[in-house]
């Protein structure tokens, strides 16, 4: 009998599948974030490096600062301010 994975992506499936026609592009690694800015939590599953957990998909944070490459950014998860750091390749601004 083995054991089941508890890797950091187990049962994530369906979460973390790209489109078909999903394409590479650059310009998703090179994005700038201000402070204060919203962000959406976007994750991108062809890049791993960087990647926030998979609960915050879908969230909606503000960009604390920057730590590296990656966006420290503060999400309000039930009655809780969690910081999460994301790859801007993670990220979408929101208006």
């Amino acid at each position: 009998m083995s054991k089941g994975s508890k890797g950091f992506r187990r049962e994530t499936r369906s979460k973390l599948k790209a489109d078909v026609r999903a394409k590479f592009k650059p310009e998703h690694y090179l994005k700038k974030f201000k402070k204060d800015e919203k962000v959406l939590i976007m994750l991108d599953p062809s890049s791993q490096k960087g990647m926030p957990f998979p609960k915050f998909k879908g969230k909606i944070g503000v960009v604390e600062g920057k730590r590296g490459n990656s966006y420290i950014i503060k999400i309000k998860d039930k009655n809780k301010e969690k910081t999460v750091i994301a790859s801007p390749e993670h990220l979408k601004l929101t208006k």
